[in-house]
């Protein structure tokens, strides 16, 4: 019987005896990480609940059924006990993966990743031209865009760059905090194409964003008659101003700064047009010598999400959860390891398991209370599984470069419980 459960009977004890005026709440972190009440009549044992300590000092509550709360108000809020934050810098933020539950991100959890800033645009004067290589060039307001046929989808984003290494003590946040997923809600691209009568010889495009470092990205036109969208809304809302409120591109799959947010202009031509974005960033170097420009699609990824650093288990059977996703298509299978990566189960894949989105994946483990590593990788469904670091090193050779870096990744599981991130080192 775990603490928690024998602190709720004697919560539901005290109740019967009458006591229930006296008691107070006290507020205890579990292994899990999440905040819990229990019975303030007797402090738990020492150890009894592991995990990060709870910054908070411990607070006694009135009792709920005595006193009422506050009343319906016009804005719902997170409960001041669920300390989520995103970890910012001075250029991006990242997602507390760990914390989240399912695969939707909350709106004010999704992973940010600005180039000049979050700009304020009034969606009353807001405009996107659409122009160049077609028969009608065309302002749309964003009255406009809403009478369009409108669409919704799931799918997750991911910055290019989403990869950190080097010391134990990493979240999976900060290994690869930067990635989200929403339901997004826009017309499609194609719809507006249409719209403007595209040239048959037109087979790039631009986009243009509105931010201070007016970011430009060329985009194959094939990605626009595929599922290319104009997204005005997320998770039920208009976007929030940091994804790119009024309206942003969303390429279902693609690497983060393709979505160009803040979107304002669309420019056909028959060419790439080789902006800062994809030539002096946003490309990498392969073994050849040669460097790799374009590269659109997120491989193949997955991360195991609990247990993780900075927590703590007990031995005895652990649920390992995580996410994985593909920017090539669906998640058909993950493969969990418990020991170094010698032998590999097939973990259990919740649904739904859709198209260019995070999927959850689960495995019952029974900890021995060994010291081990536990890993995942994922398979989409191209038959591409995700590799190591030294598998992606022998491709591109020893300088990787920043960007694209997807390798399975390992939580190192000491005798006492304790759990460390495992970085890889190349060539080992």
């Amino acid at each position: 019987m775990s603490e928690i459960e024998k602190n709720d009977k004697l919560t539901r004890r005290a109740l019967l005896a009458g006591a229930a005026a006296t008691a107070t709440l006290v507020l205890l972190r579990t292994a899990t990480g999440q905040t819990v009440q229990t019975a303030g009549t007797k402090p738990p044992a020492s150890g009894a609940l592991t995990g990060p300590p709870n910054p908070a000092p411990t607070v006694a509550l009135p009792d709920p059924t005595r006193t009422p709360g506050p009343p319906p108000s016009a804005l719902g809020t997170r409960s001041s006990f669920e300390r989520l934050q995103l970890i910012p810098s001075d250029t991006s933020s990242r997602t507390p993966l760990q914390s989240l539950y399912g695969i939707i991100t909350p709106s004010d959890l999704h992973f940010q990743r600005h180039h000049g800033g979050v700009p304020v645009i009034d969606p009353e004067r807001y405009e996107l031209l659409i122009h160049g290589m077609v028969e009608r060039p065309m302002v749309f307001t964003l009255r406009d865009l809403k009478r369009f046929p409108s669409l919704s989808r799931i799918c997750f984003l991911e910055c290019s760059g989403n990869f950190r290494s080097g010391k134990p003590n990493m979240t999976p946040q900060e290994v690869c905090g930067l990635t989200s997923q929403a339901e997004w809600t826009g017309v499609l691209l194609s719809t507006l194409f249409r719209e403007v009568g595209v040239h048959p010889k037109a087979t790039w495009f631009l986009a243009e964003g509105s931010d201070a470092a007016v970011m430009t990205r060329s985009i194959p036109i094939r990605k626009a008659w595929d599922n290319a969208m104009i997204a005005y809304g997320q998770n039920g809302e208009a976007i929030r101003p940091e994804q790119g409120y009024p309206a942003r591109l969303l390429l279902p799959g693609w690497e983060g700064n393709t979505n160009v947010k803040w979107i304002r202009r669309i420019e056909l031509s028959d060419a790439p047009f080789m902006t800062r974005e994809e030539t002096a960033k946003y490309t990498y170097p392969v073994k050849t010598g040669k460097i790799r420009q374009f590269s659109f699609e997120m491989d193949a990824r997955s991360i195991i999400t609990f247990p993780a650093y900075p927590l703590q288990i007990e031995k005895g059977w652990v649920e390992i959860r995580g996410l994985a996703w593909s920017g090539r298509g669906k998640i058909t299978r993950v493969e969990v390891s418990t020991d170094a990566g010698r032998s590999w189960a097939t973990a259990l894949l919740s649904d739904p398991v859709l198209d260019k989105a995070h999927a959850r994946f689960t495995y019952l483990w029974n900890w021995d209370g060994k010291e081990t590593e536990i890993l995942s990788r994922a398979v989409d469904d191209t038959g591409y599984t995700q590799p190591t670091l030294s598998a992606i090193a022998a491709i591109r050779g020893a300088d990787l470069g920043g960007y694209h870096l997807n390798p399975i990744t390992a939580w190192h599981i000491q005798r006492d419980g304790k759990v460390f991130f495992k970085p890889e080192k190349i060539g080992k």
